[in-house]
């Protein structure tokens, strides 16, 4: 009898707790106000690294573009682990997003990302296509291929040694990773989240979240190379049998709504998957993109360029210093709470701001990213807490 009553009022206080995180709203900016207009670039939004049942997935193809369908992204990237004949019959549109569909491979202790323009298909066995991704890695230009070395600081497939001059750069953000880094941080705080996880989304990964100190590190520490920093969601809505139902964990769609890729281009995607693919591969291999923590709030209206004599340079750009380059730095909105915008040069804080608008002139070469952190009030048992909500790839400014 009193295991029952200890375990009824456990369920009565989960549930009541529950109720009362339900009620906050970790958002960064207000629904209602109406985001400044990014006049300059197009925005828009994508994942990469996503797996299908074809590898580590538990959905067909069809049903994960259905879920980024539900998730309103432009673009995905389906990447199989080690299957040797990419689905490429579901490349195209398929309603409003453009699904591309490349590869994962394994090579060494480390696993990398290939997309192929030509839709090249690299070989018919694990062997034959690590051999020409070799090769490839050898090669400091592949204008025909996006290489990404995933999660490169995971334990049991981190890159040891310098980073391979035939890849366009690597994951800084990885959802996988990062959840594996909380757990070894605090396993009883991250059991804690999966528990809110019904109640309060947001704040169960807000929770989670930790800075990705050694990847930004290492962007920052091969800033010659000019490498560019990626996120890969890891999705494969894992299946977990609970009775006779299969529960996937965390979604396609709610993995699809966490966190994505932004590119910003000048010229708008048609709905023509000929040139619409090459737009997007291009700003994803020049790095013109910024990683965002969507769950938090859309960052849609976000803008960060160099401008000189009139002339706009998206995220990425190489630029050559003269006396008139100025930094411009836009906030869809102003957060509801604390929040800086930082910038990064050469790797070191440079400058913090508190403002929705920042204009910088730049004097100095070197190379220039801009994080936005804000400082949500979590609910009891947390307190305040920083959270990344944007990352964007540096600038490269030339003497």
């Amino acid at each position: 009898m009193k295991v029952f009553i200890f375990l009824t009022t456990l369920i009565v206080f989960y549930f009541i707790y529950g109720f009362y995180i339900s009620q906050k709203d970790l958002g960064i900016i207000n629904p209602s106000v109406k985001p400044k207009v990014n006049d300059i670039f197009y925005d828009y939004k994508g994942v990469l690294n996503i797996h299908s049942d074809q590898s580590l997935g538990s959905s067909p193809i069809p049903q994960i573009i259905r879920a980024a369908n539900l998730s309103k992204l432009d673009f995905i990237m389906i990447t199989d682990l080690n299957t040797f004949k990419p689905q490429f019959s579901y490349e195209g549109y398929h309603e409003k997003t453009l699904v591309l569909v490349g590869q994962k491979i394994s090579y060494l202790d480390s696993r990398f990302i290939l997309y192929s323009l030509g839709k090249e298909v690299l070989g018919n066995s694990l062997s034959e296509v690590q051999t020409i991704l070799a090769d490839l890695l050898s090669q400091k230009q592949n204008k025909d291929f996006l290489i990404i070395l995933t999660h490169p600081k995971e334990k049991g497939f981190s890159w040891n040694g310098e980073l391979p001059q035939g890849i366009d750069g690597f994951e800084i953000i990885n959802l996988k990773s990062m959840t594996n880094r909380a757990w070894n941080l605090s396993k009883l705080s991250t059991i804690w989240s999966v528990f809110i996880y019904p109640f309060n989304t947001p704040l169960s990964f807000a929770r989670i979240f930790n800075e990705p100190t050694e990847e930004l590190n290492l962007l920052d520490l091969n800033a010659k190379s000019r490498f560019k920093g990626y996120y890969g969601a890891e999705a494969s809505a894992r299946a977990i049998p609970i009775a006779n139902y299969l529960l996937k964990f965390p979604s396609y769609q709610r993995t699809f709504e966490m966190f994505t890729t932004h590119i910003q281009i000048r010229s708008e995607l048609t709905g023509n998957t000929k040139t619409d693919r090459l737009k997007i591969f291009q700003a994803l291999k020049n790095g013109n993109f910024y990683l965002a923590f969507d769950l938090l709030s859309s960052p849609t209206g976000f803008l960060c360029y160099v401008e000189d004599s009139g002339k706009y340079f998206p995220i990425g750009s190489s630029i050559k210093k003269t006396k008139s380059i100025t930094l411009h730095i836009k906030l869809p909105a102003k957060p509801n709470y604390f929040f800086e915008i930082v910038l990064y040069k050469d790797g070191s804080r440079f400058a913090t701001y508190n403002s929705e608008e920042v204009k910088l002139n730049i004097t100095e070469p070197g190379t220039y990213r801009v994080q936005v952190r804000v400082s949500p009030y979590l609910p009891l048992p947390d307190a305040r807490t920083w959270v990344t909500w944007i990352y964007t790839n540096p600038f490269y400014i030339q003497e």
